[in-house]
């Protein structure tokens, strides 16, 4: 039976007639350079899956921040407060810090393409039935667990990347994660306050998250390829058993014993544990959850702002975003600039990663971000300041927002790179309640101090954060060694 090839599902071929060692007879891959690895794709295989889930997560922001555009329709059509309304916006976000906690440890043990194909196949069905609702209670229902699917895509993609791509390629690849995560939020509000003014009403705005998911779910469907190793391992030790009859053979993935036990200590408390027991984990995440907090409250601040002060009608007012929007576009410009410095040092280094090396742009960013709240604050709360100079202050805001959550979230996967998923779902888990509670107070905290002051005390806040980087970067080696989790160099 050796000599033939034995095809395994959607992954490459294995070849049956190679020679395993007596033993254990664990499977393993075929060298560096075995190009069933996904490290060892060629590019145009990675770049499909990349854009298969560029899209996935584009449509999970954007429709994460499509909604805020219908807060007014909402309250009229059922008679609730603003506050209530502006829950079916932060409730789907709330689903984003509730889905991380299944969704990240099932993708460890039963690989990416399934549990992101569930995911992005839920967030759709879930999105009917925020368009055919018949009352409020419906519409917040289904607008959780749209966003607890939602989050299979958002939580798992980084991990995806890091199966795809090395240290050397990985900070470019993961600026589309990045870019979708952060872009999808800032364009939406635009298209929802079109879509609103206009006779299709304000339940189109879910339809039009339902067809983007379907369109993701087929995208992903045709094109997103198994990238988790052990799984891979698994498929090839099952081909090579039925093809040589040698029953011993197995990967290191199939001796897990899964009981309840070990699946509730051992993976489903892994994001958690991660979060509440590593000290990095936890200071990057509090910081991203902060930045992350800020944006979705802007869904808030920016129709004060441009409605209220300025008089614009909300479609209109929404282009303002598109400030944060090409701040976020020069910030993936300025990270890329910095790779072929960050090539040099890797190359001096004979390859070995210092995951330090990610953080000169966070350090930039993080200054970018405290400038552009403090000017907003104090650019958009007289109608006798030109529009200009609020949207304007949308460019250091989006810049810095890019800056601080690409490299900090690629910091964190150079150093906990066995386990991405679990610490991208912990950390995620914290953003997404930031993103959940800080526009239920941000109307009130802007009507009580106002939009200037209101700006000041965030900027602070964000003033006081921006040491963190060079906090990491001075002492990020001493603390990675006292961990029993992080990649020791």
């Amino acid at each position: 039976m050796c000599g033939r090839q034995v095809k395994q599902g959607r992954n490459k071929d294995y070849d049956c007639s190679i020679k395993k060692p007596p033993g254990p007879e664990i499977v393993e891959f075929d060298g560096p350079d075995d190009p069933t690895h996904p490290i060892n794709w060629p590019l145009s295989r990675k770049l499909l899956v990349s854009l298969a889930l560029g899209f996935s997560t584009f449509t999970v922001g954007f429709n994460s921040s499509l909604f805020s555009s219908v807060t007014d329709a909402l309250a009229e059509t059922y008679q609730v407060t603003h506050t209530v309304a502006t829950l079916g916006m932060c409730l789907y976000v709330l689903g984003f810090a509730t889905g991380p906690i299944f969704w990240a440890p099932l993708s460890e043990l039963k690989g990416r393409r399934v549990i992101i194909l569930l995911g992005i196949l839920g967030f759709a069905i879930f999105c009917l039935g925020v368009a055919s609702a018949t009352n409020i209670q419906t519409v917040m229902l289904c607008r959780f667990w749209a966003g607890i699917f939602a989050a299979s895509p958002m939580t798992i993609a980084g991990a995806v990347f890091a199966d795809l791509f090395n240290g050397q390629t990985r900070g470019p690849a993961t600026c589309i994660f990045s870019m979708n995560i952060l872009m999808g939020p800032m364009l939406a509000p635009s298209v929802g306050g079109f879509i609103c003014q206009s006779s299709l009403g304000w339940r189109w705005t879910a339809w039009l998250g339902s067809l983007m998911g379907f369109t993701g779910f087929i995208l992903s469907a045709l094109a997103l390829d198994e990238t988790y190793a052990p799984v891979l391992l698994t498929s090839k030790a099952s081909a090579l058993r039925h093809a040589t009859g040698n029953w011993n053979l197995h990967s290191k993935h199939e001796e897990i014993i899964l009981d309840w036990k070990t699946l509730v200590l051992t993976y489903l408390a892994r994001p958690l544990q991660l979060l509440c027991t590593e000290p990095l984990v936890a200071l990057i995440s509090i910081y991203l959850a902060f930045i992350y907090g800020i944006m979705y409250l802007f869904l808030t601040a920016y129709p004060m702002v441009f409605q209220q002060v300025h008089g614009f009608r909300p479609g209109i007012a929404g282009l303002a975003y598109l400030g944060i929007a090409v701040g976020m576009l020069i910030g993936g410009v300025y990270v890329i600039s910095t790779q072929p410095s960050y090539y040099r040092k890797l190359k001096a280094n004979n390859g070995v990663i210092i995951p330090e090396w990610r953080l000169p742009p966070a350090m930039a960013g993080s200054v970018a971000f405290a400038t552009g709240v403090f000017w907003f604050g104090w650019s958009g709360y007289q109608s006798n300041t030109h529009w200009i100079v609020p949207v304007l202050s949308g460019l250091p805001t989006g810049f810095g927002l890019f800056c601080i959550f690409q490299q900090l979230l690629n910091y964190l996967f150079d150093m906990y790179l066995p386990y991405a998923a679990s610490v991208n779902a912990g950390s995620s888990v914290l953003r997404s309640l930031c993103g959940f509670g800080f526009p239920l107070f941000a109307k009130s905290l802007f009507d009580a101090l106002g939009i200037n002051w209101a700006s000041t005390l965030l900027g602070c806040i964000a003033a006081m954060c921006v040491t963190l980087p060079w906090v990491f970067y001075r002492w990020g080696p001493q603390m990675r060694a006292r961990s029993k989790y992080c990649l020791q160099i």
